[in-house]
């Protein structure tokens, strides 16, 4: 339901943006996820980055769900605002349980960028979702460690808080073998131990190491390592 006239007018914006073309190519790789318009994301992005600095409270409260766009709109409106990271936990924590496929959740991990301002807040705030047994709370907080964790600070939490997680959820398993991948190809010597020895289901596991020796940042030699230690 379309409450407000500033949310008719953004939903008009959009449908006038959506590409049939572009909305079957969505489609394809986002299976199971209805409602896809067909619009790009950088023309949702000028789209988020307008709201972000008019009325963006009132545009978040009443904002539609209508659509998959719709939906990816909100996250990055939240990632545009200017405020500080207290105002914001809010709307994040509101935000979450609307994620429901990869697209959303990547995306709007990727536009939080106000996470670099206080990075030990917004780890506080991450333990709950990691620990969480929702397929998109966790890939949420593994995307996030990704983007904004991956140094000699949050190395050993931060591969403890992956290896502790147990879901055997597609996304989520799909989501630990890339962060364990970059945690590996930017700090190896701290990663190593950890690949040597983990708790990680064989399937997550595997996956972490081809994409190790997909990365163009590893050598052939490590590669040829790394692929040894296949299970």
């Amino acid at each position: 339901m379309i409450r407000s006239k500033m949310n008719r007018e953004i939903r008009e914006q959009i449908t006038k943006l959506a590409e049939p073309e572009y909305q079957e190519f969505s489609s394809k790789l986002l299976p199971g996820v209805s409602n896809i318009l067909g619009v790009r994301l950088p023309n949702l992005r000028k789209i988020a980055k307008q709201i972000a600095k008019e009325d963006w409270r009132t545009y978040l409260k009443e904002a539609s769900d209508a659509s998959y766009e719709e939906i990816m709109l909100q996250g990055m409106v939240i990632g545009y605002i200017n405020t500080n990271l207290d105002e914001l936990i809010p709307y994040i924590i509101e935000f979450v349980p609307k994620i429901d496929n990869w697209s959303v959740c990547d995306s709007f991990c990727s536009s939080l960028k106000i996470t670099k301002n206080d990075p030990e807040r917004m780890w506080e705030l991450l333990k709950t979702y990691l620990t969480d047994s929702r397929e998109y709370f966790i890939r949420f907080g593994v995307v996030m460690l990704l983007n904004y964790f991956i140094s000699e600070k949050y190395v050993k939490e931060a591969l403890l808080a992956l290896d502790s997680i147990t879901s055997s959820a597609y996304y989520v398993q799909m989501g630990i073998a890339w962060a364990i991948s970059m945690y590996y190809v930017k700090l190896p010597s701290q990663t190593m131990p950890y690949l040597e020895n983990n708790h990680l289901d064989d399937f997550t596991y595997n996956k972490a190491l081809q994409k190790i020796t997909e990365s163009l940042k590893v050598d052939q030699y490590t590669k040829s390592e790394i692929r040894s230690m296949k299970r």
